[in-house]
């Protein structure tokens, strides 16, 4: 048995930011517009008019403040409000694996690492632009990799269960070196025109190194140990997957809204936060970790309000600053992403002997929990 570690991370940002006043203006242009085409049936009270968003609105709900994203002109265009991604040939490179190479040749890079020496790829994404041949089999050509990929998908806790994956093979010895990457390209199964959520996600790509503590040539982090729980729910759910309906008789694709991101917040709220939290003081506490040996919490970046409830729980008291470190102001919910961009800007600073737990949750219900040590 080989004790399995992670030796290099690395992000993907797209060098295009959607603010909350751009977000706003647009959204509020469209629901003037949609109110305006609808001002009979509002008037006779057929149909509910749109309100408007707002900047204290979004940043009160959620604590997000921008979003990085893929293509904001599409977003932000009143007529269209979803990201104009061109097609590509079958014979071009994916939209995610360009995205998940930049952020393995980060991660590579870190570790000192050759990409001809990984033997396993995992993409771990909540949503993926096809359901075959596998992401993961693109990137692992477009790298050089060898050995194998696969694709796996787990919503927002995709990269926890992508690293329980290749932590578990590089510890029986089936593979040495491990890529798992994360493109989450969200900004294209949101519903921009939907005022509860046009402002939860952004797109970004991570990747995480995992291999035996042996071959580890520069700082690292042991991996001491994985647990992972789903329990099903239909209270987050995205039926835009490969198998798109039609209307009956019409061949016409139905109303977008029916296909993106939909999501019962108030429920979600309620029953995540107890799941989540008694998941990581579980899981602590069978590795005989005591919450106040824990120096960092690196969380789902989903809501700041849930993730302060968690770290809250999960301590026995409020965290102090950079003990659960938050990137959701900047980067916005990016599904899978978010915990490892948060582990990537603020890991470097814990000294040997530090212990850390990175922790995904989301719809599944799933939850994904990584105990680490600083070696």
């Amino acid at each position: 048995m080989f004790t399995p570690v992670i030796s290099g991370t690395g992000v993907f940002t797209p060098d295009q930011v959607v603010t909350n006043a751009e977000l706003v203006e647009a959204f509020n242009a469209y629901a003037d517009k949609q109110n305006a085409l609808n001002a009979e049936a509002i008037a006779a009270g057929e149909v509910e008019p749109i309100g408007h968003s707002s900047e204290e609105f979004i940043v009160s709900a959620s604590g997000i403040k921008q979003r990085f994203v893929m293509d904001k002109s599409g977003v932000l265009d009143p007529d269209r409000m979803y990201p104009a991604l061109a097609e590509r040939a079958d014979d071009a490179p994916g939209i995610m694996t360009d995205m998940g190479v930049d952020a393995c040749r980060k991660a590579l890079a870190q570790a000192g690492v050759d990409a001809s020496e990984v033997d396993l790829v995992i993409c771990a994404a909540s949503n993926h632009e096809r359901a075959y041949p596998a992401i993961a089999v693109e990137i692992q050509q477009a790298l050089g990799a060898g050995g194998f990929g696969f694709d796996m998908n787990v919503a927002c806790s995709s990269a926890t269960f992508g690293i329980q994956a290749a932590a578990d093979m590089v510890r029986s010895g089936s593979v040495k070196k491990a890529l798992v990457v994360n493109p989450e390209i969200c900004s294209a199964h949101l519903e921009w025109r939907d005022r509860d959520c046009h402002f939860i996600f952004g797109d970004v790509a991570t990747a995480t190194l995992i291999e035996r503590k042996e071959d580890a040539q520069g700082d690292h982090f042991e991996i001491l140990s994985t647990r992972c729980l789903t329990q099903f729910s239909n209270n987050i759910r995205n039926n835009n997957g490969f198998l798109r309906r039609t209307r009956e008789g019409t061949g016409a694709l139905p109303d977008r809204r029916d296909m993106q991101f939909m999501q019962n917040g108030r429920k979600v709220f309620k029953e995540v936060l107890p799941i989540v939290s008694k998941h990581i003081l579980g899981h602590m506490a069978e590795e005989g970790v005591a919450p106040d040996q824990l120096k960092r919490l690196w969380l789902h970046q989903a809501n700041k309000t849930m993730n302060d409830f968690i770290g809250k729980k999960v301590l026995g008291r409020v965290p102090e600053e950079g003990e659960q470190p938050n990137i959701l102001q900047d980067y916005a919910n990016t599904s899978s992403a978010g915990s490892i961009i948060a582990f990537d800007k603020y890991s470097a600073d814990l000294t040997p002997g530090d212990l850390g737990v990175i922790c995904s949750f989301g719809a599944g219900y799933s939850v994904g929990s990584v105990l680490v040590k600083r070696a």
